[in-house]
Formats: structure tokens, C-alpha cells, sequence
């Protein structure tokens, strides 16, 4: 699976987990509508499952004994973004604009005179049914910066951004002379997208940044894109499970979750009921008790990939002495004294470990202790499942902006880890 093509395609977590379904579909992996569903888990095949811009595919073992456990590899498959809003029609000074919602915490000022796409899910009805269809716009919309001739002391003072008055997006001019009375609305823009005898009933639909996804630097050592936050997790899991075969008797799982930059706490989240309900399901579909479960889950391993803050070249003093990560020097081991990271002494022994078996530097991270840490799905998968995790992500730079950076070999050394994860011994 091509990262460019997959950083281009995944704009939002609907359209990721579609970019995954087809990667798996053709590696052999058997959709499961829901789980719980009964299938029939048979020893050595694949399955994915979908819920709501997440998906999570496994790998049953060959065969099953006492020492049989589960290898999960975690990520998030959305990310900060401008949702728009139920009834986001406005007009003014001749255009017509688009309110949006903030989605998770975005750098605002990153999102001003970007050429904007929009994307997402429309939910319809056909013949007293519900239905549902992936769509992505061919339009470019725009929010543009205040000139300096009107906000003079802007270089001074800094851009102050507010997201409830300054981030509407300019998505069509008004008919002349309506004074914003007449002309398109966007929603019915939107039902437009759908095919005849379909009604709207409701969408999902987030602005994106529409810039293909390219390689940087002078020696083409760096990539830069939207959405690498954390999609290039996505793709570094998705592509160790896809390259490594079927494990003699542990299950291999990737897990890409929703909705981790607003908590998580959701059906589709790793604060939700999903990943526990599809590993019930297969524990049990290999003939196993689900009295069980809690015994091999304890003794199982989890990676818990997101991204990490790598070393700002302009603002070193941002970080903490010796625990600065550098872009191109490794994967990076995240661990937290107030636990907003999962990873403890005996998963960090097991993630060094699994570094040398695979022959792939690594790097660690603490935050300042004068400045708040973030968090992952690591500590809710971690806890609800009683399952050893450890967080460990790429170094990037620009974190939520609406274009990030990543170092190549940094991604390529966690397809590395990614595959060891599902192939050591």
C-alpha cells in the first residue's frame, strides 16, 4: 500500500478505514459486517472488522494452546479538523461561507489560506431505508487572512485566532444583487452527491487540507502531508500485518481506532466496547471459553503507535534535557509519571527487546514537567483490557497543523516494528 497514495485517499476516518478495507480485501481478509455475528473462526484466516470509522483486523493462529496470546498493534484513524456544521449556511460581502464545529484541537492559524477539500459520510433515504455512501467533493473552498494593511500589528503581536467567528470557509459567491437571499446552500450541495430517488437525512462532512502529500529536504529525507497524525501509524500497522503470515498460535490483531482526538470515549473508540466485543468474538469462534480471555490478555503485548514531538530546530528549550527526539533517528519510546502514556518498566523492557530482535533504533520521550502531556488510546485499550501496552510513536514536527512532517526512514523503521511485532518468535 503506497503511503503517499494512502495519505491522499485517508481525509477522513471514513475514507481511511475504506483505504484499509481494500488493502485487506485483497490480501485475503474476510469482512465481518458486525461482530458478534457468528462466522466460523477457522485456524489461520483473517478477519476485518468495521464500526464507524474504526476497523480492526486479526489474524487467527494455526492452532490454539495455554500459551496462546494476542500481538495488538493500536493507532486512531481520525484526526484534529473543521466538521461542518448541521446548518452551516452564511452570507456575507458577496460569498457564501461554511461554519464549522472543532474537531479535537487543531492549530487554527494553519488552516487560513489553504485550499480546502470536504469529505465524509452522507447518510440517505431510499424506499423507507437507510442507507449510507463515502463522499469526497471535487471543489476547492478557502478561508482567507485578514490582510496586513487591516491588522497592522499582526507580526508583532501574533495572529490570535478565534474559532467561532474567524474559521468560516468561503465556498461560493452569492447571486449578484440577492444581498445573500438567494443562491446554492451547501446541505443541498450536498444532497446533490446522491443518486436519484436518495433523500438526505444527515452527513458527517469535515473540511481537509487538499495539497497532495509529498517528499521534502534536499536528499528527500522527509514527507510532508496532512493527516500524518496519525495516519502514517495507520499505514506503518497496516503494512506489518499485511507483509507477515499467520502466527503458529498467537493472534495478530491491528486495531485502528475512532475518535481519540475527542477522548475516545465513544462506541467506535478505544474507550468503547469494540476491540474487547471482536477479540470475544474470535477467542470464542477458535473454541476457546470466554472465561479465558482474561487470563491470555494479561500475559498478551500491545504497541500502542501515535506520534511523537521530534526536537524543533527553532525551539529546542521546548523539550526536556536528553529526552529530545530527532527526526530520522528512530522510533520513540512515550512514557508519562501521570500515565497519560500506557507504557511501564516490564512493556518498555519488552519494547526494547522487540527494537533489537528487529534491528530498529530507538529514542525516548518525556514531556516538561512545566507543560501538560497529551495522551493515546494506549492507557483506555491498556486499562479495559488489563492487556501490558507500551506508547511509542514517529518523531514529527508541526503536530496538528493542518501539513505535518515526518522523517522517511523514521516510517520505514516502523513497518519494521510493526512486522517484528507479528512475526517474532
Amino acid at each position: 500500500m503506497d503511503f503517499l497514495e494512502f495519505l491522499n485517499g485517508a481525509v477522513t476516518p471514513y475514507h481511511t478505514v475504506d483505504c484499509l478495507k481494500r488493502a485487506f480485501a485483497m490480501s485475503g481478509f474476510r469482512t465481518v459486517d458486525r461482530p458478534g455475528r457468528q462466522v466460523g473462526t477457522f485456524m489461520g484466516e483473517s478477519f476485518f472488522f468495521e464500526r464507524s470509522g474504526a476497523l480492526i483486523a486479526v489474524r487467527v493462529p494455526q492452532k490454539i494452546d495455554d500459551s496462546t496470546r494476542f500481538r495488538i498493534a493500536l493507532s486512531h484513524t481520525d484526526f484534529p479538523a473543521l466538521k461542518v456544521a448541521p446548518h452551516p449556511d452564511k452570507a456575507c460581502a458577496g460569498c457564501r461561507t461554511i461554519h464549522s464545529e472543532i474537531y479535537g484541537s487543531p492549530l487554527f492559524t494553519s488552516w487560513l489560506d489553504r485550499d480546502l477539500g470536504y469529505a465524509g459520510l452522507l447518510a440517505f433515504e431510499r424506499d423507507g431505508k437507510i442507507g449510507s455512501r463515502l463522499v469526497r467533493g471535487d471543489k476547492l473552498f478557502r478561508i482567507p487572512q485578514l490582510a496586513i494593511h487591516l491588522n497592522r500589528g499582526v507580526n508583532q503581536d501574533g495572529l490570535k485566532v478565534n474559532p467561532q467567528t474567524d474559521l468560516d470557509a468561503l465556498w461560493s459567491s452569492t447571486a449578484p444583487g440577492s444581498n445573500g437571499t438567494t443562491g446554492q446552500n451547501f446541505v443541498k450541495a450536498l444532497q446533490g452527491e446522491l443518486s436519484d430517488g436518495e433523500r438526505l437525512l444527515d452527513f458527517d462532512v469535515q473540511l481537509f487540507d487538499a495539497q497532495p502529500a509529498s517528499v521534502g529536504g534536499f536528499n528527500d529525507e522527509w514527507i510532508y502531508s496532512g493527516r500524518l497524525d496519525n495516519l502514517s501509524s495507520c499505514h506503518a500497522i497496516a503494512e506489518g500485518l499485511l507483509s507477515a503470515g499467520s502466527l503458529e498460535k498467537d493472534f495478530a490483531v491491528a486495531a485502528f481506532m475512532n475518535n481519540e482526538e475527542v477522548g475516545s470515549v465513544t462506541r467506535e473508540g478505544a474507550g468503547g466496547n469494540f476491540l474487547r466485543s471482536v477479540l470475544e468474538q474470535v477467542w470464542e469462534g477458535a473454541g476457546q471459553p470466554l472465561s479465558s480471555l482474561a487470563s491470555s490478555l494479561s500475559s498478551s503485548f500491545a504497541l500502542s503507535i501515535d506520534m511523537a514531538h521530534a526536537e524543533h530546530p527553532n525551539f529546542p528549550q521546548k523539550h526536556e534535557a536528553n529526552h529530545a527526539p530527532i527526526l530520522g533517528e528512530g522510533v520513540v519510546l512515550k512514557t508519562n509519571s501521570q500515565k497519560r502514556y500506557a507504557s511501564d518498566v516490564m512493556s518498555s523492557a519488552r519494547f526494547k527487546l522487540l527494537c533489537e530482535k528487529a534491528k530498529v533504533p530507538y529514542q525516548t520521550f518525556i514531556t516538561r514537567n512545566d507543560m501538560p502531556c497529551g495522551s493515546t488510546v494506549g492507557p483506555s485499550v491498556s486499562a479495559s483490557l488489563g492487556i501490558p501496552t507500551v506508547d511509542i510513536g514517529e518523531p514529527m514536527l508541526s503536530m496538528h497543523s493542518i501539513r505535518e512532517m515526518i522523517a522517511v526512514k523514521d516510517h520505514q523503521d516502523m513497518i519494521a516494528l510493526a512486522k517484528s511485532l507479528y512475526t517474532e518468535g
